[in-house]
C-alpha cells in the first residue's frame, strides 16, 4: 500500500505541492553553502504569499479563523477571512488539520507526524510530538502491555510490538491527517496506515490506539469527529469506525459506499459522511445504518461543516459548494461567482463561508 501525501490529495496541485521537497525529511538551505536542516528543526519561514499558498485546514478559535498549510504556515484572520497574518511555528513540515476546542487552546497536525499546540488562539505554537518520537513511544507502550498480559492477550500484544517496531523503523515519514479535541484535555489524532493516538492531559502524553481500532488492513484514517458522546473515524475503502464507549474500541460500521471517505458532519438528527466521486452516505440512527445520498457531483468532496443555522455545507476539489437544509437528505449546489478547488471550509462570525485550498483562502462567501 502506498500513501497519498495528504488527505486533500484529490485537489490537483495539492498532491504536487505536498509531494515535493516540503514533504520530505529535509528543508532546503536558506543560502548557498548553508547546511541542510530537518524540517522538524526548522521554523516556518515568513512569507507574504501565505494566504495565496496551499491551505489544508481551517478552524474557528473564538472570532478568529486559523488556517494551516504547507511548510508549517499558520495564518490568522480576525476579520472573517478578509485578511490574514502569519503566526510563529517551530517546524516547517506541511500541516494538514487544525482544531480549537476552546477560544485559546488548539492543536494542529501534519507531515512528519507533527502535533503542535497553541495556548494563545494560534498566535504561537509549540511542538508536542513528531514522527521521530512516535515510533519509540508505540514500541514502549505495547511492550508494557506484553509484560502485563497473559495467554492470547499477550500474543496479540506481541504482534502489536512487532507492528510498532516496523512503524518506528520508518522514522518520521508517516503523516497525521486529522486532529480533534473534546476539550482542553482529551483529544485524538489519526493518520496514515491506521496511525491513531489519544491524550487525556492536553497532549503532554500521547498513547497509541492501534489495539482499539477495527482496522486490520491498517487503512489510512482521514478524519475524526464527535457526534454527541460518539466519536467517528473515516478513511480508505469506505472505512467508518464508531467508538463503543462500553468497550473503548472503535467498531467498524457497514456503509453502502466502499470508496475513500474524507470527512463526517453531524446534522440536527442525522450524520453525513462524504468522500470520492461526490459520494455521501447518511445515517439517521446514530451510525448503525447508512444509506447513499445523490449529490449530482462527480468530484471528490473534501471538507464539510454544520453551520450555526443547522444547514450542512460540503465543498469539493472542483470548487462545488453544496448545501443541505434537510439534515443531509438532499443537497443543492450553491452558485459561486468564482469557484476554487477546496480543501477546507469554515464559518466566520456572521455566517459567511471561508473556503481554502491549493490557491490559498478565497474571499468570504456570504450564505443566507
Amino acid at each position: 500500500m502506498t500513501f497519498d501525501p495528504t488527505r486533500r490529495s484529490l485537489v490537483g496541485a495539492l498532491a504536487l505541492a505536498c509531494g515535493g521537497a516540503a514533504a520530505g525529511a529535509w528543508a532546503a538551505p536558506a543560502a548557498p553553502g548553508a547546511e541542510w536542516r530537518d524540517v522538524l528543526d526548522t521554523p516556518a519561514a515568513r512569507s507574504t504569499l501565505g494566504a495565496r499558498s496551499l491551505i489544508n485546514g481551517l478552524a474557528r478559535a473564538g472570532h478568529r479563523i486559523v488556517a494551516v498549510g504547507q511548510r508549517g504556515h499558520v495564518l490568522l484572520s480576525d476579520d472573517g477571512g478578509a485578511s490574514w497574518r502569519q503566526a510563529e511555528v517551530p517546524v516547517s513540515s506541511d500541516l494538514v488539520a487544525v482544531c480549537f476546542p476552546t477560544e485559546r487552546q488548539g492543536w494542529a497536525v501534519g507531515h512528519d507526524g507533527v502535533i503542535l499546540r497553541s495556548t494563545d488562539a494560534g498566535q504561537s505554537w509549540t511542538l508536542q510530538l513528531d514522527g521521530r518520537r512516535t515510533g519509540p513511544l508505540m514500541v514502549d507502550y505495547y511492550q508494557r502491555r506484553v509484560a502485563a498480559a497473559q495467554g492470547a492477550e499477550a500474543q496479540r500484544a506481541a504482534a502489536l510490538v512487532d507492528e510498532a517496531k516496523r512503524f518506528a523503523a520508518q522514522g518520521a515519514e508517516n503523516p497525521l491527517l486529522d486532529v480533534w479535541f473534546k476539550d482542553a484535555q482529551t483529544g485524538y489524532a489519526v493518520g496514515a496506515f491506521g496511525l491513531a493516538l489519544r491524550t487525556d492531559d492536553g497532549g503532554a502524553r500521547w498513547e497509541p490506539l492501534t489495539h482499539a481500532l477495527d482496522n486490520p488492513k491498517s487503512l489510512h484514517l482521514y478524519a475524526l469527529r464527535s457526534v454527541g458522546e460518539d466519536i467517528f473515524i473515516v478513511g480508505e475503502q469506505g472505512l467508518l469506525l464508531q467508538l463503543d464507549s462500553a468497550t473503548g474500541r472503535f467498531a467498524a460500521r457497514e456503509t453502502p459506499y466502499k470508496g475513500t471517505l474524507f470527512g463526517i458532519v453531524a446534522g440536527t438528527r442525522a450524520l453525513v459522511a462524504f468522500g470520492l466521486r461526490g459520494s455521501v452516505v447518511r445515517s439517521t440512527d446514530g451510525g448503525r445504518n447508512w444509506s447513499q445520498v445523490a449529490t449530482g457531483v462527480q468530484s471528490g468532496l473534501t471538507a464539510g461543516l454544520r453551520r450555526s443555522d443547522g444547514s450542512i455545507v460540503l465543498v469539493s476539489q472542483a470548487g462545488h459548494v453544496l448545501v443541505s437544509r434537510d439534515d443531509g437528505a438532499s443537497f443543492q449546489p450553491l452558485r459561486v461567482e468564482q469557484a476554487m478547488p477546496a480543501a477546507a471550509v469554515a464559518e466566520a462570525v456572521g455566517g459567511a463561508l471561508v473556503i481554502a485550498g491549493p490557491r490559498g483562502a478565497a474571499r468570504p462567501l456570504p450564505l443566507s
